[in-house]
């Protein structure tokens, strides 16, 4: 390899670094914040005096997503990291319930294991060279089947398809990790460092970090 060819690598390599390390480091940012307003709602008796505000909170996270899904595409940075911060402050007020329904202990354990399990994902999303593409498509569909799942045992309140609601998150949730790792590798390939993509890549990873953290305290955590 000349010594041009050595160059360019290096500064694809920091380059990608310094994306990936944008990205991480939103995503971390957002999980704190929602993290500290679970907490705080819970523990300040929050939670309670919000009382049927409380089912607001509850599906306003997927209003907010929904609009993203389709308005958000052609926004600013500035407007993408109002938006991160302001979703993940709601969705840290839906989240305030599993501190009464599950132990302290339980839930810090699930946390590490989720944390260990997104880790695990992202390091083969980012050193993996088989393409995830069509992994990517078939998780989709799953993601889609698993929502209408729950929406439609919101009435049957069956556990047994809560269960395998659960099961089949995890997989998904971790495989879809891989996959949006390696899909930010092909942008920033594609379009260079724009933050615009380190904030959108930051939120999809977020909401795989929650959802699978959900997904896993329903099938391993101790209830109070």
């Amino acid at each position: 390899m000349s010594i041009e060819a050595l160059r360019q690598q290096k500064v694809y390599d920091e380059g990608l670094r310094n994306f990936m390390l944008n990205m991480f480091n939103h995503t971390s940012a957002g999980l704190a914040v929602s993290g500290l307003t679970a907490y705080l709602t819970f523990a300040t008796g929050l939670i309670y005096a919000l009382g049927p505000v409380m089912w607001l909170f509850a599906f306003a996270p997927l209003g907010m997503i929904l609009f993203y899904s389709f308005a958000g595409q052609n926004w600013s940075v500035g407007t993408l990291t109002n938006f991160y911060y302001a979703f993940t402050v709601v969705m840290g007020v839906s989240l305030a319930p599993i501190f009464a329904v599950y132990t302290d202990v339980s839930i810090a354990k699930v946390f590490f294991i989720t944390a260990a399990t997104f880790a695990g994902a992202s390091l083969y999303g980012y050193t993996t060279n088989k393409d995830l593409t069509s992994m990517g498509t078939f998780l989709m569909i799953g993601l889609i089947g698993i929502i209408i799942a729950m929406v439609v045992n919101l009435f049957l309140a069956s556990s047994a398809v809560a269960f395998a609601v659960s099961v089949i998150g995890v997989i998904i949730f971790t495989g879809l990790t891989a996959y949006d790792i390696q899909m930010a590798k092909r942008i920033y390939l594609a379009h260079g460092n724009d933050p615009r993509y380190g904030i959108q890549f930051a939120i999809s990873l977020y909401l795989n970090f929650i959802n699978l953290f959900q997904m896993l305290l329903h099938l391993i955590g101790n209830r109070e």
